[in-house]
């Protein structure tokens, strides 16, 4: 087979409380970089790491991560509803894979995802049913947290499976850098936001929008420096992203829950997606090469924002 690897970073605030121009120009930039990437690749099947806010998983049962048979968006701060185009036969192939390495990975014959699945095939692809995928969820949010090791024995184990599949195949991660927004936790929420966290019950559209616009006015007032946010950390995003261009995906097992929230912030777990696509394109092909990487602070999405692109060699 022939795997390349692709990172992204998501904001749900992207478009609605948008940095200068200078800076989204760069940012534009990096994602050309990436979809001329991804066009001269030409994947026949996309491997997508991304993690939920609450949307698809919750805590009546949160699986560490989850492979989808099939899946739906659900269209939430704008992003695009609808099926994605999941490669069923690919998934359940990658699932056995993963199971017979010894991983227990958790299936999902109807998976809900929200914006951290549908950004990246929308901005990379032009829509979330354009690519046959395989989805995979990955915790970032909702503790306990595993260590970061089985993230990377994840990634492994996938691909190791994917290199069975004899396709090209590009592994995705969305998610992270550095970033603290205004996610809900259960531990001392209200009953009836704790009700929701664990049962799961859609919201009204009333509900959806009023959650939105507290996310984009946090980012305005983070952008402005007035929030009581954890600030982005470029040093630990450039960190992370020095381990993943030189293959060093070992050094992230010593690296603690407590330690990355601290230095990261609250959704900083996110970065778990970038491990398991890059120790996926590291397992698939023995050793790669980091082709692109761009890295930027934007307070106005609340997010430490990077794009790479590495091919297996």
């Amino acid at each position: 087979m022939t795997a390349a690897a692709v990172g992204l970073s998501h904001s749900p605030l992207i478009g609605k409380n948008d940095p200068a121009p200078d800076v989204l120009d760069r940012v534009d930039q990096a994602v050309d970089t990436a979809r001329d990437f991804i066009h001269d690749f030409a994947p026949e099947l996309v491997v997508l790491y991304a993690p939920d806010h609450y949307n698809g998983f919750f805590y009546k049962e949160m699986p560490p991560f989850c492979l989808a048979t099939e899946a739906h968006a659900v269209g939430d701060f704008g992003s695009e509803a609808g099926p994605l185009s999941v490669d069923t036969d690919a998934a359940k192939a990658l699932a056995q894979g993963v199971l017979d390495r010894g991983v227990d990975l958790t299936v999902s014959a109807r998976m809900t995802v929200d914006h951290g699945f549908a950004q990246p095939l929308e901005v990379l692809f032009g829509g979330i049913d354009r690519v046959p995928v395989v989805p995979v969820f990955v915790n970032g949010v909702a503790t306990p947290l595993g260590p970061v090791s089985r993230i990377r024995a994840l990634g492994t184990a996938v691909g190791e499976a994917a290199a069975d599949l004899d396709k090209r195949v590009l592994f995705l991660a969305s998610g992270g850098l550095s970033h603290d927004p205004p996610v809900p936790v259960l531990e001392g929420a209200p009953p009836r936001v704790a009700d929701a966290l664990i049962e799961g019950h859609p919201p009204t559209p009333e509900q959806r929008a009023k959650g939105e616009e507290r996310v984009i006015r946090a980012g305005r007032e983070y952008a402005a420096g007035s929030a009581g946010m954890i600030p982005i950390n470029p040093a630990w995003d450039n960190r992370l992203l020095d381990h993943l261009e030189k293959g060093e995906l070992a050094e992230f097992d010593s690296w603690t829950v407590e330690g990355m929230a601290r230095e990261g912030g609250g959704s900083a777990h996110e970065v778990r997606t970038w491990i398991a696509a890059y120790a996926s394109l590291a397992a698939a092909s023995g050793s790669y090469e980091m082709t692109s990487r761009f890295y930027e602070a934007i307070p106005a999405w609340i997010a430490g924002f990077a794009v790479t692109t590495a091919k297996g060699r």
